[in-house]
């Protein structure tokens, strides 16, 4: 079993996740920001792995230092499930609609943080969340994790767009985690 604890706490923020790749989409988050926790959700659920997660943070100053500080938690602890990448799948890609929505997301965890993000949402605001956290969100995971992620998404309705893109996050997520069966490193170069 890939079980990972990761914890971290700084003047802003206190939080605790453990992550299991081979898990089956048991989810108990509690960060303070329940739409946040509704995407956390979904995107293990639909991903296959366990996640639980406790955040406190600044939510007096707003939810920014909260949300970018799971990200890094847990990209800490997906780098740390890709270890030297020895028999993990590592490319994955899913399309998931959700009603007129629509999301793309293409992985590479290959030891490589970089994201592309395309896609508008049509308010400055999604559910109680400034929109351009989530961005930051995948950025400070992706740049954490060594993930190259490739998300666009496009839809009228700013709740669903959100839900398409996490779930299509989770799906590919768990599967580039994945074991393949095959000993050795997916890489050209022999290592990440």
């Amino acid at each position: 079993m890939r079980i990972v604890d990761v914890k971290r706490e700084t003047h802003e923020t206190k939080i605790a996740l453990k992550l299991n790749p081979d898990g089956a989409g048991k989810v108990m988050v509690e960060s303070g920001i329940p739409f946040f926790d509704h995407m956390l959700t979904a995107m293990a659920k639909h991903g296959g792995f366990d996640l639980a997660c406790t955040a406190k943070g600044d939510l007096s100053v707003d939810c920014h230092h909260t949300i970018e500080d799971i990200g890094i938690v847990l990209g800490d602890a997906v780098k740390q499930v890709m270890g030297d990448g020895r028999g993990i799948k590592r490319f994955a890609h899913a399309v998931i609609p959700m009603d007129e929505s629509i999301a793309t997301v293409a992985l590479d965890c290959g030891g490589r943080g970089y994201l592309v993000f395309s896609g508008t949402y049509g308010n400055k605001v999604v559910g109680t969340i400034s929109a351009d956290i989530f961005e930051h969100f995948f950025y400070s995971l992706c740049n954490r994790a060594g993930i190259t992620a490739h998300i666009a998404f496009t839809g009228k309705n700013d709740h669903h767009q959100c839900e398409a893109v996490f779930k299509a996050f989770g799906i590919a997520l768990g599967e580039a985690l994945s074991l393949s069966g095959k000993k050795g490193v997916p890489s050209t170069k022999g290592k990440f």
